[in-house]
């Protein structure tokens, strides 16, 4: 499983292009987008991360940031408003736009939410960046827009697949950021992620699932179908692609793969995460975790050649180094992935 590539750009690059730059992330609170915020203080951005709002002020993952704060302006609100998110695009030069529902099973029960977050959320972004004349804008993407792949490993032009109402209307933002690029000329890019995993990952996703069972000493662990095959990229190489899609002049207009390019079965991953913690629970399968067949994606292997080619990214680290990170930090913060449960 070892990676035999190049490293992604490093942090002194970063640092050149993004000093005293205005960048604002939407979605900062969550997995990812706190991660590239992170990244994007430390290379010398003005960040200004536009976080969901609720009443007790809390920022998500971003409340781990600790010493870092003072240099960082957030902003409560919700996606949906545009009002709202024309003042948080105000002023800024660049705009990753991450905010968005991601979990799959819970798109089976509440679709329209999808729809009014990922859709008409994308178009308040789109809209607000046209206005307000941004230098770059980066619209997140997922590789379940491909659905099922028709072949591997899986470029830009493999056909978009709606398997699931979230991967419909993560299709229908693609679309409405490719539309807002032609029509307006809006210098747009999409960046489309493979399967990202790493430290402060919900446990609605396999990986984290798996270990923060195994830590909390269940007998069986609980999961869905083991044959899907994934390619898994640590979250840090993936922050890097975001980075380099948004430095690259080259990406204005395009869709950009970001993953390893090395497929691996979720029953494969599971047996190494067993290894790394050196666990023999025993695997049964838990029904409600099992996708509809039709809407399942049963393969998603990246071909990456354009995110090289246009940007110069390459991933830097092996599954097996992203995994012993996910379990160390899940190890110090258990009581927060609620194993006991099923995470929708």
């Amino acid at each position: 499983m070892a990676l035999t590539t190049e490293a992604s750009p490093s942090p002194g690059d970063d640092s050149t292009f993004w000093s005293d730059r205005q960048v604002l992330v939407t979605g900062a609170g969550g997995f990812i987008g706190s991660h590239l915020v992170e990244r994007l203080l430390d290379a010398g951005a003005k960040v200004r991360a536009f976080v969901h709002y609720n009443s007790r002020g809390h920022w998500g993952n971003l409340e781990g940031v600790g010493s870092r704060r003072g240099s960082l302006e957030v902003i409560a609100g919700e996606i949906q408003d545009p009002f709202r998110v024309r003042q948080a695009v105000e002023g800024c030069h660049t705009v990753f736009h991450l905010a968005a529902l991601i979990a799959i099973p819970y798109s089976y029960d509440a679709p329209k939410s999808y729809v009014d977050t990922n859709v008409t959320g994308t178009l308040n972004v789109l809209q607000a960046c046209r206005e307000a004349r941004v230098e770059k804008m980066v619209h997140t993407s997922t590789s379940e827009t491909y659905g099922t792949a028709r072949y591997t490993p899986i470029d830009e032009h493999h056909p978009l697949q709606g398997q699931s109402p979230y991967s419909a209307s993560k299709i229908a933002a693609d679309k409405m950021a490719e539309s807002y690029h032609l029509s307006f000329g809006l210098p747009v890019a999409t960046i489309r992620p493979f399967n990202t995993f790493g430290p402060r990952q919900s446990a609605r996703a396999v990986i984290p699932t798996v270990i923060s069972q195994i830590l909390a000493g269940r007998a069986r662990l609980a999961l869905g179908s083991l044959s899907p095959v994934r390619d898994f990229c640590y979250v840090q190489d993936t922050v890097a692609g975001f980075l380099a899609v948004a430095r690259a002049p080259a990406s204005v207009g395009e869709v950009i793969n970001v993953g390893t390019g090395i497929g691996i079965t979720v029953g494969e991953t599971v047996n190494l995460i067993k290894r790394l913690m050196a666990s023999d629970v025993e695997i049964v399968c838990d029904e409600q975790r099992v996708r509809p067949e039709a809407s399942e994606v049963m393969k998603l292997i990246c071909a990456n050649d354009k995110a090289r080619a246009l940007t110069g990214w390459r991933p830097a680290h092996t599954l097996e180094q992203g995994l012993v990170e996910t379990i160390a930090f899940i190890r110090g913060n258990l009581a927060a992935f609620k194993p006991e449960i099923y995470n929708v």
